[in-house]
């Protein structure tokens, strides 16, 4: 039995005549009566006494006719509410993303969403980069902004920035004075390096096995703040996004090109591939789409 065929049976109930009830539900009269014997026949009663001449509704319609109407009212009320959530950005975004992403772009632009759109909750997860991953494909967050994952086969992946990985030593280090160091001259620093659940952590081990050799790891952290304080300490070296090294104090830290390979730290947003996107997710992914364009304009 479907919606249609209630319709039917409400409307023929209150006009009694199949000629404008059919009018009224702008079919034709034999379809009509196809609908009322298929419901009869499903129901196995008989809804309308044919056998006078004026149509009337037997016992068991009238007693099936208020529910009948009480379910067309629910689903009109059903395609209400389904209108308004068509026309609304409303909800709650659970969204993953890394610290030293939120910390390069996010607070300004955070701020301007919630000023043009503070109909939709964001609820950040902050996380590395691979725990992100993990969680978008546990269904924990709905969204991420990430470095470009090792394995996008999962996710449906949206570039959105790129800038250069830089090498951040202290003011009176021997190669502080350089315009730029290879990989291969860091062999016997000591690192400062993010936590294995980041992404900038395989990228910057991978880069130094490429060169010959395995990072000797003094300390891992998850704040970058902390490591750009330990290397302005005098305490080993760290290798940052250029956002974040235009942060660092140049009285107590150099920054420097890193080259033999030049490393990359490409921004995507991410979501899982064939994953229900909502109203405020679309809207917030085209916000940060159309703010990461303004960025590489300027």
């Amino acid at each position: 039995m479907d919606i249609k065929q209630m319709h039917c049976f409400v409307e023929l109930s209150k006009e009694l005549n199949f000629s404008r009830a059919s009018q009224n539900l702008h079919m034709s009269q034999p379809a009509l009566s196809k609908n009322i014997q298929g419901m009869e026949k499903e129901l196995k009663l008989m809804l309308f006494d044919r056998s006078t001449r004026h149509l009337q509704l037997t016992t068991e319609g009238e007693a099936l006719l208020p529910h009948a109407k009480k379910l067309l009212r629910q689903m009109e009320d059903f395609m209400q509410v389904a209108e308004e959530q068509n026309q609304s950005h409303a909800g709650t975004i659970r969204f993953g993303l890394p610290p030293v992403i939120g910390s390069s772009f996010f607070p300004g632009l955070i701020a301007a969403f919630r000023k043009k759109h503070p109909e939709i909750e964001l609820t950040i997860i902050e996380e590395g980069s691979r725990v992100v991953e993990e969680s978008l494909l546990d269904g924990e967050v709905d969204l991420g902004v990430t470095i470009l994952p090792s394995e996008p086969d999962p996710f449906e992946v949206t570039p959105v920035i790129e800038k250069k990985l830089k090498l951040v030593l202290p003011i009176h280090h021997p190669l502080s004075k350089r315009e730029s160091v290879s990989v291969a001259e860091l062999k016997n620093e000591e690192f400062l390096m993010f936590n294995p659940g980041f992404t900038l952590y395989n990228q910057t081990r991978d880069a130094c096995i490429e060169a010959g050799f395995e990072p000797n790891i003094m300390l891992v952290s998850s704040q970058w703040d902390f490591m750009m304080q330990m290397v302005a300490s005098g305490n080993g070296i760290c290798i940052l996004p250029e956002t974040i090294c235009e942060q660092a104090d140049r009285e107590k830290c150099a920054v420097v090109d890193l080259i033999d390979p030049v490393l990359y730290w490409r921004l995507v947003i991410l979501r899982r591939k064939e994953s229900y996107l909502s109203k405020a997710s679309a809207v917030w992914v085209d916000f940060m789409i159309e703010a990461f364009r303004k960025m590489r304009m300027e």
